[in-house]
């Protein structure tokens, strides 16, 4: 049985063919400048990596291009679209979905009132999903949302102190981010360890582009650091992650910006980027600090700083923690973030093994020392295998 996974964003879409039986990948690509010039899409073919430039105007044009690129007779990797049984689709904000659901008229009239919780990312989701479903209108989709693992937080964790009336009128709460992969990671790393995850206290801490850390008591999400959008939290790529809210007014009449702009100064402008001035790559901060460029070793303490608060937080709320899980693109091949963010966690029961850390760069390993009362552990993510399960698990419901 082989199930599409599919990650739709403004000007891109990502997907990953799954053969279910062995859950191996049979293709997977990339096409990016969906609606710009020069579009194009990036795929292993037949063990090649190529680049294969098309007009793309729309989201369809590219979902067709991704169907042709796996029908094709000299590298494609299935003969017919009937061989797909299911498309699963990452949603980033699902709202008060607390889990993946297969998709029909009704729950598509309730996810739409959501789509102002990620105005960047839903749009785009909803575009690829109709491209699909235009193609292949008999084919059963699945969405699978970032939102619905943090959905088990209490309400003291999600609510903000402003008048009760915009969360009951505005849905102004924390919904949180990134939780198909804090699900997909929680549970892995008991697997890794043997351990039950009912019994374990929890802290996954996915640190990529975007970041957030999650506390996940007995397998239930507790906290998260991303808040109504990505925008909360950590310090980031190019978000600012946690500020005061006098800053930002401050700043827009300083500056004179309206919100449109101070929204994209905090998304886009902001992070290790804002500091720095060099980027939003934390592989080229990290060049630049060890080469001692003051701004970059600023950032480089903020950054870790800020990882180090929310583990240290999350690790009071939940009374313990007996895992610490690093994933994500810089949690799992930066092992000076995951020394500097946890550095100092002694008294909680910390003890990082200084080389098997260093030398770790993505693989699955326990990194600290044998007597660590808190595991720390290194887990790489698969968001796309999640989702496959999960649409496949929905499908064969029916």
């Amino acid at each position: 049985m082989k199930v599409l996974v599919i990650n739709c964003g403004s000007s891109s879409i990502k997907y990953k063919l799954y053969k279910m039986e062995d859950q191996s990948v049979l293709a997977a690509g990339g096409i990016e400048r969906v609606g710009l010039d020069g579009a194009f899409l990036k795929a292993t073919l037949n063990g090649e990596k190529r680049t294969i430039h098309f007009d793309c105007p729309t989201h369809t044009e590219g979902i067709k291009m991704m169907f042709d690129t796996l029908l094709h007779p000299e590298y494609g990797a299935i003969k017919s679209l009937d061989e797909i049984v299911a498309a699963g689709h990452r949603i980033v904000a699902g709202g008060r979905f607390t889990e993946s659901r297969l998709v029909t008229d009704e729950m598509m009239k309730e996810w739409m009132t959501y789509m102002d919780l990620a105005p960047l990312h839903n749009p785009a989701h909803l575009k690829g999903y109709e491209a699909v479903k235009e193609m292949l209108p008999e084919l059963p989709n699945v969405f699978v949302f970032d939102t619905s693992f943090h959905q088990t937080m209490p309400r003291r964790a999600y609510m903000y102190a402003v008048p009760y009336k915009y969360y009951e009128e505005n849905n102004i709460r924390r919904w949180g981010a990134h939780g198909t992969s804090h699900r997909f990671v929680a549970k892995r790393v008991c697997e890794v360890l043997g351990k039950d995850p009912s019994t374990q206290k929890i802290i996954t801490c996915h640190i990529g582009n975007g970041a957030s850390v999650s506390a996940i008591d007995c397998g239930k999400c507790v906290d998260t650091s991303m808040g109504l959008t990505p925008l909360e939290g950590l310090m980031m790529g190019t978000r600012s992650g946690d500020i005061d809210a006098s800053v930002v007014l401050s700043i827009m009449k300083q500056e004179g910006l309206d919100a449109d702009q101070m929204n994209d100064l905090l998304n886009k402008q902001s992070g290790v980027l804002g500091i720095t001035g060099i980027s939003s790559d934390m592989r080229e901060i990290e060049k630049a600090s060890n080469e001692g460029v003051e701004k970059a070793v600023l950032a480089m303490e903020m950054y870790n700083y800020r990882i180090k608060k929310y583990i240290g937080a999350y690790a009071a709320a939940m009374g313990g923690v007996d895992i610490i899980v690093f994933t994500a693109g810089v949690g799992e091949h930066q092992w000076d973030v995951r020394y500097g963010s946890t550095t100092g966690l002694e008294f909680i029961g910390v003890k990082l093994d200084y080389e098997k850390n260093k030398k770790n760069f993505g693989e699955e390993e326990v990194i600290s020392t044998e007597d660590s009362r808190v595991k720390v552990v290194v887990v790489p993510t698969d968001e796309e295998l999640l989702i496959a399960t999960d649409t496949l698990e929905l499908v064969t419901k029916q």
